[in-house]
């Protein structure tokens, strides 16, 4: 982990730590013919110890892991704009993250500031301590204050796959589609939803039915060109397969039938859609991506398993405010979020392959970034903001499906009980925590978002806009129409992405935000926040037409946050010996959870080991010329390892003789008898290690 002169407090924080970031201007960049484009990722996940982050104070310290944390990284360049898509598994955006990972591929690539896009898919089993304010900081964690540490290895991290994708960038093809998907995700807060008129009127109920959810799976797809003699749009359908053409023999490719008179490969893969990050409750320990796990690897798997190429494949939220993910009652967990994220993965997939049809690399590029200062432009138009925030009380009630126990029953913290007698406020029917006049002795103006980044990326006929917020579902409609209004018409798609840049809270209609539910409390700026963010939105979105590069950003960007380190320090001189602890053992299937064989190891401290390289994978037992040679194990076309979702790695204690360990295959499935064993592999300086075997 490096130290960057922007974070110099990584070691050994103070109290508070206070920088600046000055952006650099976008560069005029040579127009270049076509499409250019990389794809890359970097695994995010810290060790053990780190406070995760959406379920405040009721989270855990993650305990290791159940699927990887990751950032994808879309990169892409035509025209004279250039830009970066990171899609992470994390809370939201960071302004820090942003500024920082800008400043650090600024010397490397042609990506500006106003380029790159700091997405996420809002797990809410991911680390916090990473954002741009102290409110959040303190109150999206069950532990308080700005890491700098695990925000430097975030910007390590995320620069470099940056840097990977634009080094690797070669001519590429895209296309963007929209399927509806329906039936796996529902709406949390139908009181509050259905106040907006749009939803009852009756001139347009019959043509907007269903409007409670947004059901709009947008996929960007980007192939690479590996055949650029092949011009002729009318073959360049790679879910045509020519089963005679394969991988030249050492190509460092799949042998397996590659898509046959296609001009193209798959080079990576985004979606966009709308649905909590919240299928496994919060009492599991371990960091995951929640349904993004499964929904990212079903896509990945299909792909792989119809091409033979492995393609960059991630997501970002839409919007998703009020929209959770239709899990069974009761049900919460891995099983449940493997069901629903599989089957988006599915639709997906399907809409990925009809993508190839309409791949083009006549794309035409824009980007923008506008921050909005509230202390000094709280108004667009006719439409202002409060000078102050407010907190209010149906916030501490939690939201519909993680709710506050018994607090969640009493007014006014209970969802519904708006205000409606003494002074009217900019805060409208919102009961303040502790009153207009307490909070703010106990919560200072400058510990909320203050700063309000609002980005447009044009690709193609696709605009896609960016906002720090969760959005809700009739919020980002009205997002999407006003920005369609001005954009004209060669623009197929408005699509609107939550938490997108930093984190800022939620953004309900004014209609929703009157009836006092979760989404309406945690509206910090009051009711007319949703007009707020659509002005801006179309305000930039008018600014950025195709081939351009705005950037409306603060001269220098300062932040001061209260500082705690909570990435644990690697401990010097431990020389603790890696053993394996007995053999492996099968536990059965519950109606919660699937059956799983778990082995225990014992080993160095959890700092001392690096968790975002691979531990441990699955070795099966096969017959080659009369020896037994053990080769990694697969099942459905994937490897069983750490990479993906079917083992967990976790720390389950410390000891005089050292710190233990386990490793669970979750639903193992056996072939033949077959003999199978747990290998620890090198990390860290640590040797390998196999357990005995076991069938």
């Amino acid at each position: 982990m490096s130290t960057s002169p922007l974070l110099p407090f990584v070691s050994d924080p103070p109290r508070r730590v206070r920088f600046s970031v000055t952006p650099e201007p976008p560069r005029r960049l040579d127009p270049v013919v076509g499409l250019l484009a990389g794809a890359a990722e970097a695994d995010i996940t810290p060790p053990p110890g780190m406070p995760k982050a959406g379920y405040s104070a009721n989270a855990h310290l993650g305990s290791g892991f159940r699927s990887r944390l990751r950032a994808r990284v879309v990169h892409l360049r035509s025209g004279t704009t250039s830009m970066a898509i990171v899609q992470c598994d994390l809370l939201g955006g960071s302004a820090v993250v942003q500024h920082l990972v800008a400043r650090a591929i600024a010397a490397e690539t042609d990506i500006a500031l106003a380029g790159l896009f700091i997405g996420a898919t809002h797990t809410h089993a991911g680390p916090g301590q990473y954002l741009g304010t102290d409110f959040y900081n303190r109150f999206a964690s069950n532990r308080s204050g700005f890491d700098p540490a695990y925000t430097q290895f975030l910007v390590d991290q995320i620069s470099g796959a940056v840097i990977e994708a634009h080094r690797s960038r070669r001519p590429a093809r895209l296309a963007f589609g929209t399927t509806e998907v329906w039936g796996l995700t529902r709406n949390r807060s139908m009181p509050a939803h259905v106040r907006n008129p749009e939803v009852t009127d009756p001139a347009t109920l019959p043509q907007r039915k269903f409007l409670a959810i947004n059901p709009g799976l947008h996929l960007l797809r980007v192939d690479t060109i590996i055949d650029p003699t092949i011009t002729d749009p009318t073959i360049t359908d790679p879910t045509i397969t020519d089963p005679t053409i394969t991988e030249p023999a050492g190509s460092g490719r799949s042998s397996a039938p590659h898509p046959g008179p296609a001009a193209t490969e798959p080079l990576a893969a985004m979606v966009v859609f709308s649905v909590h990050g919240t299928g496994v409750p919060v009492t599991a320990r371990e960091y995951n991506a929640d349904i993004w796990a499964y929904l990212v690897g079903e896509l990945g798997n299909r792909i792989h398993g119809r091409t033979g190429t492995r393609a960059v494949v991630g997501g970002v939220e839409g919007t998703h405010a009020d929209v959770a993910p239709a899990i069974r009652p009761g049900s919460a967990g891995h099983l449940e979020a493997a069901r629903l994220g599989r089957a988006l993965g599915a639709q997906a997939a399907e809409l990925h392959e009809q993508l190839g049809g309409e791949l083009r690399d006549d794309v035409p590029l824009g980007a923008g970034l506008r921050e909005v200062d509230l202390d000094d432009a709280p108004t667009i138009g006719s439409v202002s903001l409060p000078r102050r925030p407010a907190v209010g009380a149906a916030l501490v009630a939690g939201a519909h499906e993680n709710v506050t126990p018994v607090v969640h029953r009493i007014p006014p913290f209970a969802p519904g009980h708006p205000k409606r007698w003494g002074r009217s406020t900019p805060q409208g029917t919102k009961w303040v925590i502790g009153s207009r006049w307490l909070q703010p002795l106990m919560l200072r103006l400058g510990a909320f978002p203050r700063v309000l980044p609002v980005q447009v990326l044009r690709i193609g006929p696709a605009v896609m806009v960016g906002l720090p917020f969760e959005i809700t579902v009739e919020t980002g409609r009205r997002v999407e129409a006003d920005v369609a209004a001005v954009v004209g018409p060669d623009v197929e798609r408005v699509i609107v992405s939550s938490v997108a840049n930093e984190y800022s809270g939620y953004a309900a209609t004014p209609e929703e935000y009157e009836l006092q539910h979760y989404e309406g409390a945690h509206t910090l700026y009051g009711p007319a926040t949703q007009p707020f963010l659509a002005a801006h939105a179309a305000s930039l979105a008018a600014q950025v037409p195709p081939d351009a590069t705005v950037q409306d950003v603060l001269g220098t960007r300062r932040f001061d946050l209260r500082a705690h380190r909570h990435l644990p320090t690697p401990a010097a001189g431990d020389r603790s010996e890696r053993v394996v602890l007995g053999g492996a053992c099968y536990v059965d299937p519950t109606r919660a959870t699937d059956g799983y064989w778990e082995l225990r190891w014992r080993d160095v401290a959890p700092a001392n080991l690096h968790w975002h390289e691979p531990m441990v994978r699955v070795e099966c037992a096969e017959r080659a010329d009369g020896d037994l040679v053990w080769r990694p194990a697969t099942h459905d076309g994937r490897l069983l390892d750490d990479q993906g979702w079917d083992l967990q790695v976790a720390h389950v204690g410390d000891g005089p003789d050292g710190h233990t360990y386990s490793v669970r295959w979750w639903d193992p499935t056996f072939h033949g008898g077959r003999r199978y064993r747990f290998v620890l592999v090198p990390n860290a300086s640590r040797p390998e290690v196999a357990s005995e075997p076991f069938h």
